[in-house]
């Protein structure tokens, strides 16, 4: 699997402090992948930071083979973007 980051997204992720493993963890095995805009993909995962969960979104496009990352970050509010199964 080859992963791509554009170069505003690799200076907001590394601003963030959101390590590359993770996002390539994400991608290649998120616990859910929700449609996002513009035909978008948003690959979801929560981590335990310092004894608080997160839900880390990392926002692709697929191309060919190649993924993509538009952006990537946490948020606490897992609620407002988890979306439970029908």
């Amino acid at each position: 699997m080859k992963i791509e980051i554009i170069p505003i997204a690799e200076r907001k992720i590394k601003r963030r402090g959101i390590r590359k493993e993770w996002i390539e963890e994400t991608i290649s095995s998120p616990v859910q992948l929700v449609d996002g805009y513009g035909g978008r993909k948003v690959a979801q995962k929560m981590f335990i930071i310092e004894n608080k969960k997160y839900l880390l979104r990392v926002v692709f496009e697929k191309k060919d083979e190649v993924y993509i990352v538009v952006t990537a970050y946490f948020t606490s509010q897992i609620n407002r973007y988890w979306k439970e199964e029908k």
